[in-house]
C-alpha cells in the first residue's frame, strides 16, 4: 500500500469554527489498489477485525508546526504496535478536526467516541471505528498534549 493509494474525505467539522449544531467529525479513508495487507493488518490473532480499542490514531508532523506544515497520519494496532495504515495530510486539517472532535466531546453527554473513522476499500465500507484519542507529535516524537485529543482520565 502506498499513500497515494488513500483518499480522505472529512465531514462534520465545519459547525464548530461558527458555532453551530454540534455533530460528530467523520473521517473517511478509501483505499485503493492492493487491499490485501490492509485486511490482514486489520484482523487479529483471532481471526475477527480489530475493533476501536484495538487501534490508535496519531499525526507526526514531519516539520515544525506552522500553516504548511504536512504530517503523516497513521493508525496502529494498539496491542502490537504495527502500522495499519499511513497517509500524509497538512496540519492544519488535522488539527482543525482534532478541534473540532474536542469541541463536539465537550458538547455530549454520552461516553461515545469525540470522532469517526471510516474504511473503504475500493469504495466499499470495511469498518467503522468510534474513537476518543487521536494523539500529535511534533518532528523529535515528542506528544504535543495541547494538540492532541485526549480524553479525561486518560494518562500517558
Amino acid at each position: 500500500m502506498r499513500r497515494e493509494h488513500f483518499t480522505v474525505t472529512v465531514s462534520n467539522i465545519e459547525w464548530a469554527e461558527t458555532n453551530g449544531e454540534p455533530r460528530k467529525p467523520e473521517v473517511s479513508i478509501d483505499v485503493t489498489g492492493s487491499t490485501t495487507m490492509l485486511r490482514e493488518r486489520l484482523t487479529g490473532p483471532d481471526g475477527e477485525l480489530l475493533d476501536a480499542g484495538e487501534t490508535d490514531v496519531s499525526l507526526r508532523l514531519q516539520a515544525p508546526l506552522d500553516t504548511d506544515t504536512t504530517g503523516v497520519i497513521s493508525v496502529a494496532n494498539r496491542v502490537t504496535g504495527e502500522f495499519v495504515l499511513e497517509l500524509n495530510e497538512t496540519a492544519e486539517n488535522v488539527l482543525t478536526f482534532i478541534q473540532a472532535a474536542r469541541s463536539y466531546g465537550e458538547s455530549e453527554t454520552e461516553d461515545d467516541g469525540r470522532y469517526e473513522v471510516e474504511l473503504l476499500l475500493e469504495g466499499e465500507q470495511f469498518v467503522t471505528y468510534d474513537k476518543q484519542t487521536f494523539l500529535v507529535y511534533d518532528v523529535d516524537g515528542n506528544l504535543m498534549r495541547q494538540h492532541s485529543l485526549i480524553p479525561s482520565g486518560v494518562e500517558l
